[in-house]
């Protein structure tokens, strides 16, 4: 019986890390703007401001906002196919304890990444997920796809939409506030929060069976109708959102806000799983010519919880009020750069470490705690 050990780096395939150092883009570019101070707001969005400010608002909510997480989740549930996978090839039957631990060191970072940094952190909703979902990573296709159907039902459904700014959990006056008011979202968003990711987690399970993302050919057909309907129906649905915070319509009100809210939300998903699609396509056709640029793309997605983590220590630094306290500084138009830079930084970073053939420290963390110290060298 061989002893259960990470992937090495030099095994991994293009497509799923490509996916994730790209769409971590999208992710400052998402959270950047919660921070802002202003008047009114939709869906954590300033409204007003310049044409550029507007222009750049209707940019991110059409392709970014609620469309890079469901793609994160997916590949979450992707990875932990392979997980299950490798464990069954090793002999050992004891995947969900390990499951498990890794669960609960993806909820112990969250949770303290929600503390000090930034408390809309989402890997203790992840490690939530996984502390059931590992239940769910034996049930035939057929059971998992029929539950994630059921999920998405329930968030495509009309509800609330955020029409409120930046309150003292993401703008905290100092320390004692800060971890009063981070409470309660850091739990919030750890038990609430897997309600959203269950269905791009339970699909990205259902591909990572078949190895989707990462040997494309056989059913490339199938990635362009995913990529194309996905990403086409995504831009569509954002739009009652979208043009709202461009203030090219009136905010909806009432009904109209919680089905624009609705649409925007359950069309993100179908985003999230047209963004995987177009990436593992995109990863298929360079794989054998990887340049400069793609390699340190995948050894950020390689490095994926390190450099979301670098993020956060950035929006706290610089928007906390008894730090820098850039809130009021800073608009729209400027922290989409802001987020181009810090995102760059990491690729930056990412590209340093693996040319010294090391893994980003969180990553090691994760695999030293799950997995104990590996029987072989990890490169």
């Amino acid at each position: 019986m061989s002893a259960v050990r990470p992937t090495t780096l030099v095994e991994r395939a293009l497509g799923p890390d490509l996916a994730r150092g790209v769409m971590l883009l999208f992710i400052a570019l998402g959270n950047a703007h919660y921070f802002l101070r202003g008047g009114a707001y939709l869906g954590g969005f300033p409204l007003g401001g310049s044409a550029v400010d507007r222009a750049v608002a209707w940019l991110v909510a059409t392709v970014v906002d609620g469309r890079s997480y469901p793609m994160f989740a997916l590949l979450f549930g992707y990875g932990v196919a392979h997980i299950v996978r490798r464990n069954a090839a090793s002999g050992r039957p004891a995947t969900r304890r390990l499951l498990w631990r890794r669960s609960g060191v993806l909820v112990a970072v969250g949770v303290l990444d929600g503390f000090l940094f930034f408390s809309g952190d989402i890997l203790a909703a992840y490690g939530v997920l996984l502390l059931v979902g590992a239940w769910a990573v034996f049930w035939r296709d057929a059971w998992l796809l029929a539950i994630a159907t059921a999920f998405f039902a329930v968030v495509s459904l009309p509800g609330g939409f955020s029409t409120e700014g930046p309150g003292g959990s993401f703008l905290p006056t100092d320390v004692p506030s800060m971890l009063i008011a981070r409470a309660g979202d850091v739990m919030t968003v750890a038990l609430a929060g897997p309600i959203g990711f269950v269905c791009p987690f339970l699909v990205g399970v259902c591909a990572g069976r078949p190895r989707l993302l990462e040997q494309p050919a056989a059913r490339r057909r199938l990635l362009r109708l995913v990529a194309v309907a996905g990403i086409g129906l995504a831009i569509v649905g954002a739009q009652p959102v979208a043009l709202a915070v461009a203030g090219v319509t009136a905010v909806p009100e009432g009904a109209d806000l919680a089905m624009a809210g609705a649409m925007h939300t359950a069309t993100g998903v179908l985003g999230g799983f047209g963004y995987a699609a177009l990436l593992a396509l995109v990863a298929d056709g360079i794989s054998a010519r990887r340049g400069p640029v793609v390699r340190a793309l995948a050894a950020t997605g390689q490095r994926s919880m390190t450099c979301y983590l670098v993020q956060s220590l950035v929006w706290a630094v610089v928007f906390t009020p008894f730090l820098l306290d850039l809130s009021d500084a800073l608009n729209i138009a400027s922290t989409a750069p802001l987020a181009i830079v810090v995102w760059l930084s990491t690729v930056v970073l990412a590209d340093q470490l693996d040319r010294r053939g090391h893994r980003g420290p969180f990553e090691s963390l994760v695999r030293r705690l799950t997995y104990g110290r590996p029987s072989v060298e990890v490169v």
